[in-house]
């Protein structure tokens, strides 16, 4: 069954701007997530992934942190939400890969939950010198 536009804004509230769905769901009082954190991949994530599935080992690779505020991430609309400032990885040292796939999830390293990924619409060859990057509204999060 779909979910109306206005759930779909709420979760995606919630996920990325830590906004608080009425009588639903908070975002937690003690200790909040005050980050998310997209990562990058050297093949397709299915539903069973985590953060560590196929992810990137380039030299000097390492997730960013993007926050959990409308300075991160714009208020959901009609089921979308995209990043506000460019994301910008670490350059690559000696060791590359081919990026396929970017992700976001809740942990700065380790097998952390994904709440969304996708494919790229070109891979990215990550190599010596190469640092990727996404310009601000180049990630676009769609919940269906």
């Amino acid at each position: 069954m779909p979910k109306s536009i206005t759930s779909t804004n709420n979760i995606m509230g919630l996920l990325y701007n830590a906004t608080p769905w009425a009588n639903v769901a908070d975002n937690a009082a003690a200790s909040p997530l005050t980050n998310v954190y997209v990562s990058l991949h050297t093949a397709s994530l299915t539903p069973s992934s985590t953060q560590t599935t196929s992810e990137s080992t380039y030299t000097n690779y390492a997730r960013v942190a993007v926050p959990r505020t409308t300075s991160g991430w714009t208020a959901p609309a009609s089921g979308a939400t995209s990043n506000v400032a460019s994301v910008e990885f670490l350059q690559c040292g000696v060791t590359g890969n081919t990026i396929t796939t970017a992700a976001v999830g809740k942990a700065v390293s380790g097998a952390s939950d994904v709440y969304h990924y996708g494919d790229l619409n070109s891979p990215i060859i990550v190599s010596d010198q190469i640092q990727p990057r996404f310009a601000i509204g180049a990630i676009t999060i769609t919940e269906s």
